[in-house]
């Protein structure tokens, strides 16, 4: 059994507790119609109707295959972290050497070295699963632009609803798989020490509450600034 001292239990269920109530703040709170994440989707709907209005949609699969590769960018990247993760298992005892050199930094076990690189190795999974399923979505945005009728059509409404719902869930996912990337570069703190982890994983929560709360990009999306 690992030997996990108490602050290392503390500093994981505390960071954890910051990635699942954030999560259920911005994406279910009363609060979530007044992030960016929000604003965007109104303006994805927006562009669905005008997407509507041309003939020819060059523009849309533009913007679309710019959003799927930015998103295939991520889903790829996943997959060589997840290697050096894997390769990382392998030099347990030279990576232990290595950060008990610096000061201040907790000395643990193999067993407990190995069960953090673990908790990294999930958390990539989990992204790389939100990644692909953005992915996939994308694709079938594309295919509903391509399907999409003229807005004189009696279901084109109906239509530019439809593609901008899954134009949303694609960013949904998207959002959730960038979210897991910032809590696994906090969670990088605690090969240091557990306090350090703690106090990342506070730190990324409040970045990423003033990026999608108070934000300068959220200002100009309401016309505040």
């Amino acid at each position: 059994m690992p030997e996990f001292i108490i602050l290392d239990v503390v500093a994981l269920c505390w960071a954890f507790a910051w990635w699942i109530g954030y999560t259920l703040f911005a994406d279910a709170g009363p609060r979530k119609r007044n992030s960016i994440s929000a604003h965007m989707a109104r303006n994805r709907h927006r562009w669905m109707e005008q997407m509507l209005k041309r003939n020819m949609r060059m523009v849309d699969t533009s913007i679309a295959g710019n959003l799927i590769n930015g998103i295939s960018f991520f889903s790829s990247t996943t997959i060589l972290v997840l290697i050096g993760l894997m390769a990382l298992l392998g030099y347990t005892d030279k990576a232990i050497e290595t950060m008990s050199a610096l000061p201040y930094a907790e000395v643990t076990s193999p067993a407990v070295w190995e069960c953090k690189v673990v908790l990294l190795i999930v958390i990539f999974i989990y992204a790389f699963f939100k990644f692909t399923w953005a992915f996939r979505l994308s694709n079938y945005l594309s295919i509903l632009i391509g399907a999409a009728p003229d807005e004189s059509d009696p279901d084109a409404a109906r239509a530019a609803a439809r593609a901008s719902r899954m134009s949303m869930m694609s960013a949904h996912h998207f959002n959730r798989g960038i979210r897991a990337y910032f809590f696994a570069l906090s969670a990088l703190a605690w090969f240091y020490h557990p306090v350090a982890f703690i106090v990342c994983a506070t730190w990324v929560t409040l970045v990423l509450y003033n990026r999608e709360f108070r934000s300068h990009a959220l200002d100009i999306l309401t016309g505040h600034h």
